[in-house]
């Protein structure tokens, strides 16, 4: 990664950042983890409610996950579970859906039978609709339009080393830029996002994934980096550093000047988190997931705007056009 060319262009992303968004930064805290500061704590932790549809399982075992971050998930693994759980959760004022689960050989979330039960639910329910879809084939592409999904949230990796070794895929940057072009062609709001890194904590095509994602129409991208998670490969490999993250940060601002771009929750935690939440926003994000007590509070110090929301952050885009159209009325 060029490090000090970039670093010398956070000042500039920043004013970049403020100059089309002004001084708000938005702070996220769906229904994931326990989560308070002094400036908010969630007052319902159905708000925002995140459903895998294969359970804890997952075909591809990526050395980074191994499916744990599914346990953190409610399990949903058929259409009927799936109108169910959620049929309930709307009775509890649920206003957002994430529908994940693990991933196929060939890199895809097995979402197609489960395409009529999510149109149903979208037109039953006034919920939010995010969906987490791995690779895209066509027709998925076609059922996600039909359903009208909020937003559609897929990993895209810039190394093809990093897709075999650590993915365990037998694709190349190609296969996930091919998702991007399928879920342009049916206009379908798409929220990349870029792992920092995912190659045992070493930079290894991050920015390669910004270039890619530049050739496409995205309603915002979410930079996550990697959390060595218990009972993986990686648990005891060195993340990678705040620098590191705020570089792709700072990177991406530079590529998308007028694109809301966000610390997504999945980063490391401790001291770590503080430092990488403080340099996000220097490095010019319009918002932060989990934002740690000392990230809101220089983030306060410095004159930014904290806007709350207990929704997903790829939704950040709604977000900004509705408080837009609250202001100009």
């Amino acid at each position: 990664m060029q490090t000090a060319p970039i670093f010398a262009n956070r000042k500039t992303a920043l004013d970049i950042k403020i100059r089309n968004f002004g001084e708000d930064l938005w702070c996220y805290s769906p229904s994931l983890l326990t989560y308070s500061i002094d400036q908010h704590e969630p007052e319902d932790s159905f708000r925002f409610i995140p459903i895998s549809i294969t359970g804890q399982r997952c075909q591809l075992q990526c050395d980074h996950c191994r499916g744990q971050i599914l346990k953190s998930m409610f399990p949903a693994e058929t259409p009927n579970s799936l109108e169910a759980l959620i049929n309930n959760f709307a009775h509890k004022k649920t206003e957002g859906i994430l529908i994940s689960g693990g991933s196929l050989l060939n890199g895809s979330v097995p979402l197609i039978r489960f395409i009529p039960a999510l149109k149903k639910i979208k037109e039953q329910y006034d919920l939010s609709l995010v969906i987490h879809t791995g690779l895209v084939a066509q027709d998925l592409a076609v059922g996600l339009a039909e359903v009208g999904v909020d937003a559609v949230m897929l990993d895209i990796i810039g190394d093809n080393e990093t897709i075999i070794n650590v993915c365990h895929l037998q694709k190349t940057t190609n296969d996930f830029e091919l998702s991007l072009k399928l879920l342009e062609r049916y206009n379908i709001p798409t929220v990349p996002h870029i792992i920092v890194g995912l190659n045992y904590g070493k930079s290894a095509g991050e920015l390669k994934a910004v270039d890619i994602i530049a050739k496409y129409p995205l309603k915002a991208l979410v930079v996550v980096a990697l959390m060595p998670l218990e009972n993986t490969p990686m648990e005891a490999v060195t993340p990678p550093r705040p620098t590191d993250i705020s570089n792709v940060i700072t990177y991406s601002r530079m590529k998308f000047p007028k694109t809301p771009i966000i610390l997504g929750c999945a980063r490391p935690r401790g001291t770590h988190k503080i430092s990488t939440d403080i340099l996000a926003i220097k490095s010019g994000v319009n918002g932060i997931a989990f934002i740690s007590q000392e990230g809101a509070d220089y983030a306060k110090k410095r004159g930014y705007q904290l806007r709350f929301s207990d929704h997903c952050c790829s939704l950040i885009f709604k977000d900004i056009r509705l408080l837009e159209t609250v202001e100009s009325a």
